[in-house]
């Protein structure tokens, strides 16, 4: 039993697992969604969390722990050459979560992230695979909830008015047909109970 244990092992042992964590939230702090399968998202996205909120203290201290924790590569260039999309970035991973990242989530408390299930699966494996992104400013992650209401009222049941009859319609002669006019049910149809058949 796994009483106690937090996290998920992913087949990996404790170094591979970091190193998968550390490759991860790079791709992730330079590109701001990846691509991966949904275990994989679902363990990395509480790594990420704490570093977002470590740069949101913009200390030395918090810099230097989370340097600690991306490891050596963290003095890579978030873009390093100049593509479609613009000029390159000469940053490196570590300042774009202090400089960019933190500033958006100042009065977020937590919930940096949000992951989105791809139909598309692994090809090699089957594999389910998933979004995990970093959110815009101002941006939600769950869907929105509507604004409680009232419950509905409880049903009343109103008592109807017993039928009153109504006297028949005048047939085509204009004369209301009569109880002898009306068709008497014959008496060999349904015997009485008593009498033998």
């Amino acid at each position: 039993m796994r009483h106690k244990r937090a996290g998920k092992k992913l087949n990996r042992n404790a170094t591979h697992r970091l190193a998968l964590y550390r490759n991860l939230t790079m791709a992730l702090i330079q590109h701001e969604r990846i691509i991966t399968t949904l275990p994989k998202a679902k363990a990395v996205r509480p790594f990420v969390e704490k570093l977002i909120t470590l740069a949101r203290k913009n200390t030395l201290h918090a810099r230097r722990l989370v340097a600690a924790r991306l490891g050596p590569a963290s003095d890579a260039e978030v873009k390093p050459q100049k593509d479609d999309e613009g000029d390159a970035d000469r940053r490196t991973v570590l300042q774009k979560p202090f400089s960019e990242i933190a500033p958006r989530y100042v009065d977020r408390p937590g919930g940096y992230t949000r992951i989105l299930k791809r139909h598309q699966v692994r090809l090699g494996d089957a594999g389910a695979t998933a979004y995990l992104e970093l959110l815009k400013a101002g941006e939600v992650r769950g869907r929105a909830k509507p604004a409680y209401s009232a419950p509905a009222p409880a049903p009343t049941v109103q008592e109807q008015p017993a039928p009153t009859e109504e006297p028949p319609a005048p047939d085509a002669t204009g004369q209301a047909p009569t109880e002898s006019d009306q068709p008497q049910p014959s008496g060999d149809e349904h015997p009485p109970a008593n009498s033998p058949a």
